[in-house]
């Protein structure tokens, strides 16, 4: 009987080889895929670490296969002959999910980062408030979901198929062994099992507390950010991000908040004020330009600065941005950092005035009821403006219906709203040029409330990239005769930059349409936040992929007639958290007293520090992946480790975000 456990566990142990081998094969293709290398010359060392350590941390799931087959197929296997025979069928079939499993996990990670540069993380659980339908239009049109679904045939046949020719291999067999003898041979057998098991668990060790993780990866590996990425397992990837649901910030204490919100805090006294925003209180220095009637805020999807870097001039996708940012009474910093990495983080950063750090307060309760005192639209309302804010979306995505008024928003209107159900559109909005078309219609109408903010935010720059631009003056000898070949015969790159051109051709329109009807207006421009346009794998740069600064540095160009670039302190960095005290003091009367965490940009900022990136004058860092590199580095200068020099001041803005989340009560209500 025991000799049936015996030869069932051999095959069990021969189906725990194959899904690390599977794990292995993916990680070697998502290298080849996304990897910065031209050659693997000299670089063993690090390879060999990386696939031996994901090796070892992939056991972290991979050893239950090995627990599976013994517990439901090799044991019962033992008492019933019948299911002893149909063994290797039930481990095919079990395997089978398995590999599934792992496959869409693959795939999975493959689009996240195809999306955002990264592998699984924290960015998952804000997925539950996107629009599945763009969600879906995203995959299928832009990256080729039908393809990706059949593939499964494919790969599923063929690795089952060699599985079963390894299953045939012969097994060892059971030694003719009696008594006593035999007792100790089935119980040492079991043990083994047990411990091969626990063994792979733990990955390489029989001690839990040595298991692999984040801190431990060799530090060859380490040092390469994205060999280190690569080396985690996509199912131990999504572990990771499952076992922390909920932002730490709103579970830390106020006593622990406040320790390290004392880094940021421009007086150490702050802890006797009602509330810590009372701490950056500021008073404008007189109005720098006559206040116009008219501000126009345009917040545009995706649209960032490296566009209109010399390297990729050929690719003429940003004239409108350009010939605005040169315009002698426009100020436009050249290195910007967004307030957030999403569309939601940015644009709660923007119109509250605070980081929103991942926490998601547009869809929190609390700030449908109440904003921060710092909320951009409350203080400009002191100084006279109605605000209006304009979406080319619908105004249920991120709650905006709930959570504009409460901003300080006096209206909202919605594309779809405004420019009927059949104006063509993508899942995100109708297409710009419609919506802002439409926008500029209505406007006038409005003249008769006063003075007024008019934000506008922009959606067509968005993921799978369908709206047929060529049908608005896009094509790519017209726009783009210069660039690569391997560039213009680029499908998909072609459909990216496309929308950016086309993103850029409405957007300044519009400005040029609003210019020409209210010439003294106050245009502010710039982008949510980046995203990945440049297609450097067709060699439009002599490297592999961007710089730290590329996928930082966001669009920003600010414009008013009696603008000069001398009232703005001669600097050359800047972010969205920035905006709202230069409004205060460019409009604001001498003595108005204001509330912003961040200085103006009329004032020298020597550095920026945001949740996710810092800035200086010469250098720019990204927490995510501990690194930073120089603003312009040479071709091939890698990012180097970062220092954790601002890692205090990064803890601070986000625990005075963690601090309102977890206080509403000082929330101005509506």
């Amino acid at each position: 009987m025991f000799s049936y456990f015996f030869y069932g566990l051999q095959q069990d142990i021969k189906l725990l080889c194959v899904a690390p081998v599977v794990c292995a094969l993916f990680r070697a293709i998502f290298i080849a895929a996304f990897g910065p290398y031209t050659s693997l010359k000299g670089q063993g060392a690090k390879f060999w670490h990386c696939f031996r350590y994901g090796f070892w941390w992939g056991m972290d799931w991979n050893a239950y296969v090995l627990a599976a087959g013994a517990l439901f197929v090799s044991l019962p296997g033992a008492f019933f002959p019948g299911w002893y025979a149909a063994g290797d069928t039930a481990r095919l079939a079990g395997l089978g999910v398995y590999l599934v499993v792992l496959y869409t996990a693959f795939w999975g990670k493959l689009l996240f980062y195809y999306h955002y540069r990264d592998i699984y993380n924290h960015l998952l659980w804000m997925g539950k408030h996107a629009d599945k339908k763009n969600l879906l239009d995203i995959f299928f049109h832009q990256n080729h979901g039908l393809w990706i679904l059949l593939s499964y045939v494919p790969f599923l046949a063929g690795t089952l198929y060699l599985t079963q020719l390894w299953l045939a291999t012969p097994r060892l067999p059971y030694p003719a062994l009696d008594g006593a003898a035999g007792y100790a041979f089935n119980f040492a057998v079991v043990l083994a099992a047990v411990a091969l098991f626990y063994y792979c668990r733990f990955g390489g060790t029989f001690r839990h507390a040595d298991k692999p993780e984040w801190d431990e990866i060799p530090p060859v590996v380490k040092a390469d950010i994205f060999l280190a990425k690569a080396t985690v397992d996509d199912l131990v990837a999504l572990e990771i991000v499952w076992k922390h649901p909920m932002n730490e910030l709103l579970t830390h204490s106020d006593e622990d908040a406040a320790s390290r919100m004392d880094s940021v805090m421009p007086s150490p006294d702050w802890r006797a004020l009602p509330s810590p925003l009372l701490a950056f209180r500021r008073r404008a220095r007189g109005a720098r330009i006559t206040p116009p009637r008219h501000i126009f805020y345009l917040l545009a999807e995706s649209y960032e600065q490296a566009p209109l870097d010399a390297p990729y001039e050929c690719l003429h996708i940003a004239e409108g941005g350009r010939r605005f940012a040169e315009d002698p009474h426009t100020f436009s910093p050249v290195h910007f950092l967004a307030g957030g990495t999403l569309s939601q983080t940015s644009l709660v950063a923007q119109l509250l005035g605070i980081y929103d750090a991942n926490l998601e307060l547009n869809e929190r309760e609390d700030f449908w009821h109440g904003a921060p005192p710092t909320a951009l639209a409350r203080q400009l309302k002191s100084l006279g403006y109605r605000c209006v804010f304009w979406y080319g979306g619908a105004l249920n995505w991120a709650s905006l219906q709930h959570f504009l008024p409460a901003a300080g928003f006096d209206a909202a209107y919605g594309g779809p709203d405004i420019c009927g159900p059949k104006a063509p559109r993508t899942w995100l909005g109708v297409y710009d040029h419609l919506f802002l078309e439409e926008a500029a219609r209505r406007i006038p109408a409005m003249e008769d409330e006063g003075p007024a903010l008019h934000l506008l935010y922009t959606t067509a720059n968005h993921g799978p990239y369908t709206i047929p631009v060529a049908d608005y003056g896009y094509t790519t000898e017209s726009v783009m005769p210069e660039a690569p070949d391997r560039v213009k015969a680029d499908a998909m790159a072609q459909r990216r930059l496309g929308c950016y051109w086309y993103a850029d051709w409405a957007l300044f329109r519009f400005v040029s349409q609003m210019k020409a009807l209210y010439p003294d207006s106050l245009f502010l421009v710039t982008g949510d936040h980046t995203m990945r346009l440049i297609p450097f794998e067709d060699g439009i740069v002599n490297r592999p992929g961007p710089t730290v600064r590329e996928q930082a540095a966001t669009y920003f160009a600010i414009h008013h007639p009696e603008l000069a670039p001398d009232q703005f302190a001669g600097n050359t960095i800047g972010s969205h958290m920035n905006i709202l005290p230069t409004l205060m003091e460019l409009l604001a009367p001498a003595g108005h007293e204001y509330l912003s965490l961040f200085p103006p940009l009329t004032e020298p900022i020597d550095h920026i520090v945001t949740p996710y990136h810092w800035l200086t004058p010469r250098r720019v860092g990204n927490f995510g992946d501990a690194c930073h590199q120089p603003l312009w580095p040479a071709d091939g200068e890698p990012p180097r480790p970062d220092d954790g020099r601002w890692q205090a001041e990064r803890d601070g803005w986000r625990e005075l975000s963690g601090w309102l989340a977890r206080h509403p009560e000082l929330l101005t209500r509506t």
